[in-house]
């Protein structure tokens, strides 16, 4: 669960010695479920030339200006509309700098860069009513800190309220955050109703403020040491670093093929799925010879060196079994609770929406969301301890976007890159997100990020946008086992459907975004209009159910089951039925067997990163063109990413459409042999031949040309997961507001 430490800086963060500050940095790059926050009298400028120094740890957020300011801490952009509504009434420096010109003893800042403020120095004795009244005139807060320090500030401008906004906006539970200061400029955050802290050498008039509250943790150290032993108390972080980190480097019985992290390797592959699945009697591989499982296969069986990351849950994390395979897997334990918020909730409610540029189906729950922090947080630790000094690691998919941000703090030394299965949405659709600036954050963090077309490899770019450093971006369209896919195709006889009868064929998981309601409906429109093709056409819809628990996709099957229904009720005539609806996946030599029985395939997803359907289908049927008496037609989505390859020889068309949907299916049923011909040839053209550990390799060799060296961290970055403290209260309580 992700946690907020908000801290001042001056006093408190960068207060006590070098050592103290050492152990929390450290403490904090073992726990990367802690974010930082700073909130500061500082100028956004000054507070880069703070992060200059290794000590100081990178902060999420920054609240500057003594809360006029806030500015995301991965490139320093401003984070509307919260400062705009922190900055609401401010009359401009302009103006206050004239209306208190004549007060005696109040010294302007000259050589302190203010925005949204105005700063000055003033002797206690010169703090009268009629100074204070003359700031209330002009519709201003005040803050005076330290015996030296006056602040005018917007109405609505404090620490403590760019707190508060920033936790709406990010919806940061009370519980987890934890707030630190010294003076009294920090009060504000002492009223939120959070745990808090007050470090050692603390302003006296803070601690007159706070005197009696039995709530307020006091503990004694000054600065960064204060900061620490609050983060102890609360059991956000471990109290023996090093002990914890010797711990995790003992061998552990965590699965099939566990590999202690005594070995260190030069590269880390990390998936959130297993390549293999426990049956109760032996591995099984995924059943399709294509797609990023067998691709990763195929490259580490062709010698990839390294080490593969990857969950286990259920009885796989759990259960004593026989070794798998000889892959090198480290995988990482998830309760099924923890898998069920992560993957079927956040993954699949909140970002697949978005990738599927449906982002009005998007809900974002923050428990499921705070379960895929942690198996992100959980990736990152475990990809720290199996990665050697300097070494690369290969993320994939949306699944793991937190990694980056996560691993940079861990280990900065590793040079990091994603490749994206997925589509990558428009920036206006990616910034629907709720969670975008926090996903912005760490994937900026990233050296590298590969797309199968050069379109999402825009829309990432946009969506990165005003990055001083952006990460590199290459396109890399993935391939299929094309041999495989042959082999199978020879050893199969082609069955044909009866004589005079045309098969249109999908092959899909039941997704929303493959649009399978819409195809169903696109049917009995053409069989409306072109009753003639009563009793010659059959659409066969294969429509393997996701994951067990997945919920998001209940609407989807219950609409297409009920639209077959009507549609197979409304034309059916005799035996003849126009949509045969298989709800299960098939055997891969079943799936060919369906391919070189189609006279269509039709691929129609709203969204797609690749769709490797479509390239298996080209594969199967080039492979007996010599026999083909009538080659295959492919019908393919505009918004595929294999639309960019093979588009000039497919039929294109749009699924948004439903005329568009219906006219391509009719022009593929027209289609005469010669042309059909013609066009399968080229496609097998188009394909090519590339091996996917090829494919693999050059992904490899694109990240590690991009990162550059950096040296290591000086002790261990890896921890297991802190438990909470129980059986006493904490000491570091909620304060009441």
């Amino acid at each position: 669960m992700s946690r907020i430490l908000v801290t001042d800086l001056d006093g408190t963060l960068l207060g006590g010695t070098r050592d103290d500050r050492r152990r929390l940095r450290d403490a904090l790059a073992h726990h990367p479920e802690v974010t930082p926050v700073f909130a500061t009298g500082r100028s956004p400028a000054s507070v880069r030339e703070v992060l200059r120094d290794p000590l100081v740890p990178r902060p999420r957020w920054i609240i500057a200006d003594v809360g006029a300011t806030v500015v995301d801490g991965t490139d320093f952009t401003t984070v509307d509309p919260v400062q705009e509504h922190l900055r609401a009434g401010w009359p401009g420096q302009e103006r206050v700098r004239a209306a208190l010109r004549s007060f005696p003893g109040l010294d302007y800042q000259h050589g302190v860069v203010q925005d949204g403020r105005c700063s000055y120095h003033l002797a206690p004795d010169r703090l009268t009513g009629e100074l204070t009244a003359a700031v209330e005139a002009l519709g201003c807060a005040w803050v005076y800190s330290a015996d030296r320090y006056f602040d005018v500030l917007p109405p609505g401008a404090s620490k403590g309220s760019a707190v508060r906004a920033l936790a709406a906006k990010l919806g940061w539970r009370p519980e987890d955050i934890l707030v630190a200061g010294d003076s009294l400029n920090d009060l504000s955050l002492f009223r939120l109703g959070v745990h808090a802290v007050v470090v050692g050498g603390a302003e006296p008039a803070l601690l007159t403020a706070l005197a009696g509250d039995p709530l307020v943790h006091r503990p004694g150290p000054a600065g960064a040491a204060g900061i620490h032993a609050a983060l102890l108390d609360l059991g956000w972080v471990s109290p023996e670093p090093e002990a914890a980190s010797a711990a995790a480097q003992r061998p552990a019985a965590e699965g099939p093929a566990a590999e202690g992290p005594a070995r260190r390797h030069s590269l880390v592959v990390a998936y959130h799925r297993p390549p293999l699945h426990w049956n109760g009697a032996s591995w099984q591989p995924p059943g399709s010879p294509n797609g990023i499982l067998p691709t990763l296969t195929s490259a580490f069986a062709d010698g990839l060196p390294g080490v593969w990351v990857t969950a286990l849950t259920g009885r796989d994390r759990t259960a004593a079994l026989p070794p798998p395979t000889s892959l090198p897997l480290s995988p990482v334990p998830l309760d099924t609770a923890t898998w069920r918020g992560y993957f079927h909730g956040a993954c699949k409610e909140t970002l697949w929406p978005v990738l599927m540029s449906e982002p009005g189906r998007s809900v974002l729950d923050e428990r499921t969301w705070a379960d895929y922090r942690t198996v992100n947080a959980r990736f990152a630790r475990h990809i720290a301890a199996q990665a050697a000094p300097g070494a690369t690691v290969w993320l994939h998919d949306y699944n793991l976007w937190l990694v980056p941000g996560l691993l940079r703090r861990l280990r900065p030394d590793l040079g990091t890159g994603i490749f994206h299965h997925t589509p990558f949405p428009a920036p206006d659709v990616f910034a629907t997100l709720p969670v975008a600036a926090e996903l912005r954050g760490s994937l900026a963090c990233l050296d590298w990020a590969g797309f199968h077309t050069e379109e999402f490899a825009g829309n990432f770019r946009g969506a990165l946008a005003g990055l001083p450093d952006p990460p590199r971006t290459g396109v890399h369209p993935l391939g299929i086992d094309r041999p495989a896919v042959e082999r199978l195709a020879r050893l199969r006889t082609p069955r044909r459907a009866p004589a005079g009868v045309r098969v249109v064929l999908s092959v899909e998981r039941l997704d929303y975004a493959k649009a399978p309601v819409q195809k169903v409906e696109a049917v009995d429109r053409l069989l409306s209009r072109r009753p003639g093709l009563l009793g010659r056409i059959v659409f066969r819809l294969v429509c393997a159910p996701p994951e067990p628990g997945i919920t998001a996709y209940d609407t989807t099957r219950r609409h297409l089951e009920q639209r077959v229904a009507d549609v197979n009720t409304r034309w059916q005539r005799g035996t003849w039925r126009p949509v045969d609806y298989l709800p299960h996946g098939l055997p891969p030599a079943r799936v060919v067997d369906e391919y070189l029985a189609a006279d269509v395939l039709w691929v129609t997803s709203l969204q797609d990163g690749m769709n490797l359907t479509a390239k298996e289908y080209v594969a199967a049927r080039a492979a007996l063109q010599d026999r083909d008496a009538a080659p295959g037609v492919l019908v393919l989505s505009r918004h595929t990413g294999a639309a960019a390859e093979l588009g000039e020889a497919a039929l294109l068309t749009d699924p948004r459409s439903p005329e568009d949907l219906t006219a391509v299916l009719a022009r593929a049923l027209d289609l005469a042999p010669a042309e059909r011909r013609a066009r399968m040839e080229r496609l097998s053209e188009l394909l090519g031949r590339e091996r996917p550990g090829d494919w693999a390799a050059r992904i490899v060799r694109a990240i590690r040309g991009c990162s550059a060296p950096v040296p290591p961290p000086v002790t261990p970055p890896v921890t297991p997961p802190m438990t909470p403290r129980s059986g006493r209260p904490s000491p570091v309580a909620a304060r009441r507001p």
